[in-house]
């Protein structure tokens, strides 16, 4: 069995024991994938043990905002916490679309702890053949598109 190990591990522990949870006017950051699927750009964020009433979506302009929290689960008073390394409190990412993009035909699913947002690409940006029609001799093109 192989194991792998992170040398940053302890310091990421010791930053967060140190930092406390993140707030909603000082979030952690929260992981994401981004890339390109036919005429759609996917971008999908790992939310583990976040609820889908706790997670926030805005988009100003080409400004895309997320924001979840996650928080505790409910204690009783019988209970003695061993060892606690799963990050509680708010997590946000700010992503900076391109011009590109439809804004407003967003796309929000939450499955197995991951946020998927998928973004239609804007019919102008896709790429379409323009033809070229030679002129009646006098030298002129016409170009259409």
């Amino acid at each position: 069995m192989l194991m792998r190990t992170d040398p940053f591990r302890e310091l990421d522990r010791l930053t967060q024991q140190l930092t406390g949870p993140g707030t909603w006017s000082r979030p952690s950051a929260m992981p994401m994938d981004a890339y390109r699927e036919g005429d759609e750009y996917v971008v999908a964020f790992d939310l583990p043990g976040v609820t889908a009433d706790a997670i926030d979506i805005d988009v100003e302009r080409n400004m895309l905002k997320v924001k979840a929290e996650r928080r505790p689960a409910a204690k009783t008073d019988d209970v003695q916490m061993e060892l606690s390394e799963r990050p509680l409190g708010v997590f946000s990412r700010q992503i900076v679309l391109a011009d590109t993009l439809d804004t407003e035909r967003i796309r929000a699913d939450y499955d197995a702890g991951v946020l998927t947002l998928r973004i239609p690409i804007a019919e102008r940006a896709k790429p379409r053949k323009i033809s070229v029609v030679a002129g009646a001799g006098d030298g002129r093109k016409e170009i259409s598109g």
